[in-house]
């Protein structure tokens, strides 16, 4: 198949356009801008800024993809946007590129879904399998792992890092770092327990997840330091994906834990 641009879209010199592409009525596709293999623009969607952005990923109409950053240390700088394929940004959804205080790029992985009103800032850095709820509201730097969930209204503060398989109940807002596995909610979200359904659905196995509980409890329910916590788990729990996965999450932390 071939592409089908509507005549009244505009699409600027310079663009790069895959096979398959479909692109609505009113859209506008900047010059910078790469489209994969069977990418979606519907109407009234707009993608600008240096933008590229994978195979099958859907745009709906009147998000705004590759805007200049909401901060006012920008200045033009020729920053970028990564996304990659087979994802969903709904309607009204904002994803800005980066800046030169951030390494210069915004990056989204694969298979993430962005419902309505969602906004990703400036050199933000989101994994795979995510789903950010309506409204959610990512600030700038943040980082989110894989197979997290966001739940809707909620507010990722600035150089936050969410760790893999995290759930964040909806109406939170995260201003510390919130380890893999784990659910938070609140205002300043606090940790609430694990995120045992997830797991369970992900296919995490038994054992596994005995392993996160007691990490889990070690770190959040025994008053250890977290100096302390982390040299429990390595002495008591066998080396594997998760250890690794939790353990590094905490030492790579540099807002702290929410706790």
């Amino acid at each position: 198949m071939s592409n089908q641009i509507h005549p009244s879209a505009s699409v600027e010199s310079g663009a790069e356009l895959s096979a398959n592409v479909q692109v609505g009525a009113n859209a506008f596709i900047g010059s910078q801008v790469t489209l994969g293999d069977g990418a979606i623009v519907h109407p009234n969607a707009v993608i600008t800024g240096k933008t590229n952005i994978g195979s099958k990923t859907e745009v709906f109409p009147f998000a705004t993809v590759g805007s200049k950053p909401q901060d006012l240390k920008f200045k033009g700088e020729n920053a970028e946007l990564w996304i990659g394929s087979n994802n969903q940004i709904r309607e009204y959804s904002n994803i800005s590129i980066g800046t030169e205080h951030g390494g210069m790029k915004t990056v989204i992985g694969d298979n993430n879904l962005f419902m309505v009103y969602t906004h990703v800032a400036h050199d933000c850095i989101i994994q795979n399998n995510c789903v950010i709820a309506n409204a959610v509201q990512v600030a700038g730097h943040a980082e989110i792992g894989n197979h997290v969930v966001v739940g809707g209204v909620s507010g990722i503060h600035q150089f936050a890092r969410i760790g893999d398989y995290a759930m964040i109940a909806a109406g939170s807002m995260v201003a510390l770092d919130v380890t893999p596995f784990t659910t938070a909610f609140g205002n300043r979200a606090g940790p609430t327990g694990l995120n045992i359904l997830g797991l369970k659905r992900a296919g995490f196995s038994s054992e596994d997840i005995r392993s996160i509980k007691t990490m889990y409890k070690m770190v959040f329910n025994e008053n250890n330091s977290l100096a302390d916590a982390l040299s429990k788990i390595d002495e008591i729990i066998e080396d594997s994906k998760v250890r690794q996965t939790f353990t590094s999450f905490i030492r790579a932390s540099k807002r702290g834990l929410s706790r």
